[in-house]
């Protein structure tokens, strides 16, 4: 045993991120607004950064949540063409990025029942 390390995957994780934006179907949704959650994982290839410990070598957190930041205050109808939205910027903006999972979630929707949240969920892979 020679004690090299073989990576199996390597994730950038930012969990939680907090929006008020202006999405939904309803007129009154997108002139009021809500409270929305963002969770986003990214698989990536930046394996150079384990042993540099050089920002250039990997992916900016900062940058991924502004990107998103970006694309939450464009309001739109559905949560998917939201995460649609953000998904294809990220790929096109990051081509380190090999897949991801974004969960975006309402916060207190405005149905006619007791409903805490409603949330979409896109797992995609970079396309070659």
């Amino acid at each position: 045993m020679d004690g090299k390390m073989i990576i199996e995957e390597m994730k950038i994780e930012l969990s939680d991120m907090h929006f008020y934006a202006y999405h939904g179907v309803l007129d009154q949704e997108r002139k009021v607004g809500n409270h929305f959650t963002l969770q986003l994982t990214a698989w990536t290839q930046v394996e150079k950064s384990l042993e540099t410990d050089l920002l250039e070598d990997t992916i900016s957190y900062a940058d991924i949540y502004e990107t998103i930041a970006e694309e939450m205050a464009h309001p739109s109808q559905l949560l998917e063409h939201v995460v649609g939205r953000i998904s294809r910027r990220l790929y096109a903006e990051y081509p380190r990025l090999l897949r991801l999972s974004l969960t975006l979630t309402k916060d207190n929707p405005p149905f006619p029942g007791d409903v805490t949240s409603a949330s979409f969920t896109l797992l995609s892979r970079r396309d070659g």
